[in-house]
């Protein structure tokens, strides 16, 4: 079949007109032909290969790049100089390249914390931007895992715990990477929500090349026992839109075991789902170490291993065995190389110049910028009692800065653990915003009674918290007194608070955290690991300069105990290397509202400095199976600020034994006003945002009955209802 195919290309390019060649470094080889599509150029060359160069292509070429040096890619495909393949180059990227020094932007969980399309597209292309300056041609990013527990220790490098939120940002992220001619990576496909438990967790610190590996439900070997109604309606939708919405390049496959077979050779989840169900037409490579048998990852879909051939399924003699044994036919083999060369053409990876290693090629400056204007997006403020903040600069003599974050650049570990070029700290963006006349104490919070006596003799006192996440072990628990090295924050913010009641605190934290002391204390904001812009931002923030742009991406609980899994071994880490997720489609919210648990902070909570009104809701059916949604928001107050409502849907169910979350999010917007200005807000329900999978159907159906159509400035306070019904079902 190739041979012919091939053979009929040749005889037409014979009877085409002249090949319009690339402008970039392919040459004059036929597959170099510009009019011919991807999977044509793809077929031509791959019938050039010898059967060694095509099993070489399988595998990755590096294998210390991962430590994320100087100079050094995460990986490398070295291709094949005979034909004129180039080197094709992989770097780590959620947070910024991690390849020496670079822009660490706001970390995945403050992005989606911000609700905005356009910052997500800021983030994706200023990483892309210096994946190329650092000669690159994939960036693995963006992570589009469902928070499922925040004790998971790459809970950072997430979107948070909404699929439609991930998947929406996701979008933006990938659109915005690709158009600068990087290849995106979404990640990792898929039931990838833990890196796993032990007592490890307490000597995970910053510094350390990885984190301590996990011994119970890691991430490694544990089996994800998960069904299929909630895999496509929680798990895989942020996906299936960076595939359909984003045309992604490539997929990650991941480590765990789904449903009791590897990720990376999974047909139900590569060739099913994935092929079949979303028609994608990238190319599929493996985590680093996820990939096991040759013969299972040639028959079920893997087409690239890239940590290095001597390691894992791909290694040279480990395909040929399985190819003479029986276990896989070379057809397999050109399938997956056919895959990833076709992927190279179409993102244009030989129509165009190498990408060259320069580190000087990158505008520091501007990215800085960039990445202080996503945080301010991002910064969550969660209480302001009598209007605490914004600090107002002419009635303050002094401030007290406590807690060592305050002078520290605050980041994850593990892959996305990414080296500032340049930092300014909180502290030192504090001191500069507040000027002359203004003294500024810091204290570093080892001593909480030093630090109570700093804050009692000012004006206002700032308290820096951090926790600390990172890859390969999952945090011991969500209060700030977990890593124990860490000191005992709760404590520290407890006793300040009793000595100055105007006592805001600043929280640096990869997710949520428990928050026992929030009505002890005047204000909380939310930084998130705030990046290398995060010192200016926050100054920026704290001073009014802007409103605080964010809003909750995951539930912030009162209590661990109101998780699914919480005194559940099985349902979370696992036993056995098994871990159920008995909850559902019940994740984050969804759980809290269907259980009535009252979180801390709901999903989507985030206040402004400012007040907001909403007019009367409208809904206008459009079709059978959709409605548009229309309100206004008025900025009712004195200042500029930001406001982002929220649409929820709370669908009935469709039969017996069938649950419905009382509310799902399927739309936001980010607003900026004036005072007194208005914007009309319209939101577009359709058939996909009506429909549950129906598993006996095997795929998405709309049950008839009455929809309620809820707009919320969080999940949990929700401003405006409407009735609807769909498919013959009735309200009231």
């Amino acid at each position: 079949m190739l041979k012919a195919t091939v053979a009929l290309i040749a005889a037409l390019l014979a009877l085409a007109p002249p090949a319009a060649q690339a402008a970039g470094r392919c040459g004059d080889h036929l597959w170099c032909d510009t009019n011919l599509s991807p999977d044509a150029r793809a077929a031509l060359l791959l019938d050039q290969l010898t059967e060694d160069e095509k099993i070489s292509l399988l595998a990755g070429d590096d294998y210390i790049g991962v430590a994320g040096g100087d100079g050094t890619h995460t990986g490398t495909s070295d291709g094949v100089p005979r034909l004129g393949l180039p080197t094709v180059y992989f770097t780590d990227g959620p947070v910024g390249v991690r390849s020496g020094q670079a822009t660490p932007m706001p970390v995945p969980m403050g992005l989606a914390a911000s609700f905005d399309r356009k910052l997500a597209r800021l983030h994706g292309k200023t990483i892309a931007t210096e994946a190329i300056a650092k000669g690159n041609d994939v960036v693995y990013a963006p992570t589009v895992n469902i928070l499922r527990t925040p004790l998971w220790g790459r809970a950072f490098e997430t979107f948070g715990e909404d699929p439609y939120l991930s998947g929406r940002i996701g979008v933006a992220w990938i659109r915005a990477a690709q158009s600068t001619g990087v290849i995106g990576n979404v990640k990792h496909y898929a039931a990838n929500n833990q890196e796993g438990a032990g007592p490890q967790a307490d000597e995970s610190r910053p510094g350390q090349p990885v984190g301590p590996p996990s011994t119970e439900g890691s991430r490694f070997t544990v089996d994800v026992v998960v069904d299929e109604r909630t895999m496509r309606e929680i798990y895989l939708p942020a996906f299936e839109a960076a595939v359909k919405d984003a045309n992604v390049g490539t997929v990650m496959c991941s480590y765990p075991r789904v449903n009791g077979t590897y990720a990376c050779e999974n047909p139900f989840l590569l060739k099913r789902v994935l092929r079949e169900d979303w028609g994608f037409n990238g190319f599929v490579l493996a985590d680093y170490g996820a990939a096991h048998v040759a013969g299972p990852s040639l028959n079920n879909g893997l087409d690239f291993d890239p940590f290095g051939a001597i390691f894992h399924a791909y290694e040279p003699p480990q395909v040929r065995a399985a190819l003479a044994t029986g276990q896989a036919d070379f057809e397999r083999v050109n399938e997956h190389v056919r895959a990833i060369l076709r992927t190279l053409f179409a993102y244009g990876f030989f129509d165009r110049e190498a990408f060259v290693y320069d580190d000087e090629q990158i505008d520091k400056r501007k990215h800085v910028r960039a990445a202080r204007r996503i945080e301010e997006g991002a910064i969550t403020l969660l209480r302001n009692r009598e209007k605490t903040l914004p600090l107002k600069r002419r009635k303050l003599d002094s401030i007290a800065l406590i807690g060592r974050n305050a002078d520290e650049f605050t980041t994850g570990g593990g892959s996305a653990n990414v080296r500032p070029f340049m930092f300014q700290s909180p502290r030192e963006a504090i001191e500069k915003r507040a000027g002359d006349g203004v003294e500024v104490r810091f204290d570093d919070g080892s001593d909480a009674e030093r630090a109570a006596e700093v804050a009692r003799t000012s004006d206002v006192a700032i308290v820096f918290a951090a926790d600390y996440q990172t890859e390969f072990i999952d945090r011991r628990c969500i209060s700030l007194q977990c890593p124990p090295w860490n000191g005992d924050q709760d404590a520290l913010i407890e006793t300040v608070a009793g000595a100055n009641e105007r006592i805001v605190v600043v929280l640096e934290t990869g997710g949520p955290v428990l928050t026992p002391w929030r009505g002890d204390v005047a204000a909380i904001l939310e930084a998130w690991y705030p990046g290398a812009g995060g010192g200016p931002a926050l100054a920026r923030v704290l001073f009014g300069d802007v409103d605080p742009g964010g809003r909750l991406p995951a539930t912030f609980p009162k209590t661990e105990d109101h998780y699914p899994y919480a005194g559940d071994p099985e349902a979370y880490p696992g036993v056995a290397e098994r871990v159920e997720y008995k909850e559902g489609v019940l994740v984050g919210y969804r759980w809290f509202d269907a259980q009535g648990h009252k979180p801390a902070y709901p999903f989507g909570f985030g206040l402004s400095y400012t007040k907001f009104r909403y007019g009367p809701l409208r809904v206008r059916r459009r079709g059978s199976d959709g409605a548009v949604v229309s309100f206004t928001v008025r900025n009712v107050g004195r200042r500029r600020g930001v406001e982002v409502p929220q649409l929820y849907l709370g669908l009935p169910s469709p039969g017996e034994g069938v649950e419905q979350p009382p509310a799902q999010l399927k739309d936001f917007r980010k607003l900026k006003l004036r005072p007194g200005k208005r914007k009309r807000v319209r939101f577009r329900i359709d058939a996909r945002d009506l429909s549950y999978w129906n598993v006996d159907a095997d795929g998405w159906r709309i049950a008839p009955g009455c929809y309620e159509i809820m707009i919320g400035r969080s999940s949990r306070r929700i401003v405006r209802t409407a009735e609807e019904s769909f498919r013959g079902g009735r309200c009231g």
